[in-house]
């Protein structure tokens, strides 16, 4: 059916009733019954979204100018009305048709609805969580208990009403004669306040909450108080046009608010214009706290692009995915207007301004790195998973990112491989790291065992994402970094801290050449291989990865998603230790029973050392059992 036919339709008709989605039905009861400490962003959500009509008006006009009709300029208004206790926002944006405001209002298609309302249910204050959300619409029945959207789209003959009291549905009806000459293109969002809400009927509630949290909004800002002319209350100039040296520390703030719709400090401000070439200007923000949005599977940046302070789009992936997390404009002087989204992907230019303004964000971050350690440490606590995702993706930034990164160690401190290659031991000739999920795991693993005998640091890495980027053997200042869970591993040539540990003579007895070989004969192809390992001091064995292939860790993460290679591991084991010595005598006693049993109960004791349950628990469980008694038996 027509949008025409369907207006038709509608017109022969009463008003519609509809219901709710029940995630937005959920969202509202959450709204209605919740109580925040700081209930006026709903008008900055409702200036947002009147902000965004006027934007995709403006776009779609470029191409269609006819659209703009006899409506006049691109505004915004609030009109406050004590005496009919209403409260209206009114824009002469885009506007909605019949079916964009039963889609719009009645439903919430984005997939982080679900989290946002878990997180909504946590929080003390849902401030910081509406507008990152999408859901700012709805925050208007915090303070109303009654809304009314008009809407003509533009380019329609005809208007619609929306309407709701936050219960189970909404009604959809033509407008009136009088709402549609009031409303000739663009909505009307109409507020019935609640009795405890009436202070933002007042003049200056309402500019203070404007300027606080949308005076860089780039379309005009009119207060239409009761017989008075409609005044402008917002400053209506793109923050990023203007020179540094104009601008204070709280308007920067004011405009982090507002772009990245966040409450938290930005932790780094970068605003420079870039002329030669190309010309643009640039302010992007690096926050304090994690965007709720952060793992997303689709890893989309949200870095708005303005051409000629037009607003086109914020998915032109102007930064790679590993730096997601910032936030700001780009406003080009050079791209055309119409450009459109798939045009952005292909555009050399656009790969002009994304290299040049990759390379100026992480060279700031390097720069707050050196001057200001304490706030970079912060950043990195917050964003360091996603940036290392770099260091998998981006090859040619590589190196820039290895110096910038951060490492937890065994020395339980936050490093650089700058640091770390400065502190080296003796013949120490690697950088050395384990792959894990905690670092409480990993500290107690018996790979660092002969590390720790000699002193030497280990990077302990528990990012999921460091199980693929350490696949790529890099190295830092002519050093590689190395595995200790993977491939052979020998620290012979560094000196042990305590030197003066003796040697278990019964140790020297064991054959180890056999030991080995009787092992391999009774685990059979459970291993891919059997050696005597030179990782573990205390420890009777582990599980390492083959010198070629997978590491461990990143075996196992692609084997959650039926992924893995499969690879078998190869058993290292002890010599010295009394579970492999016992292993030895059974084995030249012609004990097979016993010799069975020990090498099922070293290779499941290194899977559970691993963070694993062994292939048969019940198995495993009536064999410890059998041991303990046979040695209960012969004490």
């Amino acid at each position: 059916m027509t949008a025409d036919a369907q207006a038709t339709e509608a017109k022969e008709t009463k008003a519609e009733s509809h219901a709710f989605q029940a995630e937005v039905a959920e969202l509202l009861r959450l709204m209605v019954h919740s109580v925040y400490s700081e209930t006026d962003i709903f008008l900055r959500e409702l200036v947002s979204n009147a902000s965004d009509a006027c934007d995709k008006l403006r776009y779609e006009a470029i191409a269609a100018p006819n659209l703009l009709g006899t409506a006049g300029d691109l505004k915004i208004r609030i009109i406050p009305d004590s005496t009919a206790n209403t409260l209206t926002i009114a824009d002469t944006g885009i506007g909605m048709d019949r079916h964009e405001l039963i889609e719009n209002l009645g439903t919430i298609a984005r997939s982080g609805t679900r989290a946002f309302m878990s997180k909504l249910k946590e929080a003390k204050d849902g401030t910081g969580l509406i507008g990152q959300f999408g859901v700012g619409f709805y925050s208007a029945f915090m303070v109303a208990d009654r809304i009314e959207v008009i809407s003509r789209a533009a380019g329609s003959s005809d208007a619609w009403v929306w309407r709701s009291t936050g219960g189970a549905g909404f009604e959809v009806a033509p407008a009136t004669a009088e709402q549609a000459a009031r409303v000739v293109r663009g909505s009307e969002v109409v507020l019935h306040l609640k009795d405890d809400a009436k202070s933002y009927l007042e003049a200056h509630t309402l500019e203070r909450i404007v300027r606080t949290y949308s005076d860089h909004i780039l379309f005009p800002i009119e207060l239409a108080e009761a017989g008075k002319e409609p005044r402008q209350v917002n400053s209506a100039s793109a923050i990023w046009q203007r020179s540094k040296s104009e601008l204070k520390p709280e308007d920067y703030k004011g405009a982090y608010t507002s772009i990245a719709m966040a409450f938290d400090e930005p932790a780094l401000t970068l605003h420079y214009r870039a002329e030669g070439r190309q010309e643009y200007a640039v302010l992007l923000f690096v926050p304090t706290q994690r965007p709720y949005d952060l793992f997303d599977p689709s890893r989309k940046g949200r870095v708005k692009l303005y051409v000629r302070r037009v607003y086109i789009t914020d998915d032109a992936d102007l930064l790679p995915s590993y730096l997601r997390f910032v936030r700001g404009v780009i406003d080009s002087e050079d791209l055309p207007l119409n450009i459109s989204r798939e045009m952005l992907q292909n555009n050399p230019q656009v790969g002009q301004i994304r290299k040049a303004v990759t390379g100026r964000v992480i060279s700031e971050l390097d720069s707050i790195a050196e001057k200001e350690p304490e706030t970079f440490k912060k950043i990195w606590a917050e964003f360091g998973g996603v940036i290392k995702e770099g260091l998998y993706e981006d090859f040619e930034r590589r190196e820039q990112l290895l110096k910038l990164a951060r490492f937890t160690t065994t020395s339980g401190e936050s490093r650089s491989l700058k640091d770390y290659v400065a502190s080296l031991k003796e013949n120490q000739t690697a950088i050395y790291y384990l792959v894990g999920d905690t670092p409480e795991r990993l500290k107690a693993s018996p790979k660092l065992e002969a590390a720790k005998a000699r002193g030497v640091e280990v990077l302990l890495l528990t990012d999921p994402v460091d199980a693929f980027w350490t696949s790529l053997s890099l190295g830092y200042e002519g050093k590689p970094l190395k595995s200790l869970s993977q491939g052979d591993v020998d620290f012979g040539l560094i000196p042990l801290v305590e030197t003066d540990k003796k040697d278990d003579s019964e140790a020297s007895k064991v054959d180890e050449a056999q030991l080995i070989a009787a092992l391999k004969e009774a685990l059979g192809d459970r291993v891919s291989d059997v050696k005597a390992s030179q990782r573990l001091t205390d420890s009777a064995s582990c599980l390492v990865a083959q010198g070629s292939g997978p590491d461990r860790e990143l075996d196992k993460l692609l084997s959650r998603q039926n992924r893995g290679v499969g690879l078998k591991p190869v058993l290292e084991v002890n010599a010295k230790h009394a579970l492999a010595r016992a292993a030895a005598s059974a084995k030249s006693a012609g004990r097979g029973e016993d010799l069975a049993d020990l090498a099922e109960l070293l290779l499941d004791q290194a899977y559970i050392l691993d963070g694993e349950v062994p292939a048969d628990p019940a198995a495993f469980v009536s064999r410890l059992n059998r041991l303990v008694a046979r040695g209960v038996a012969v004490g």
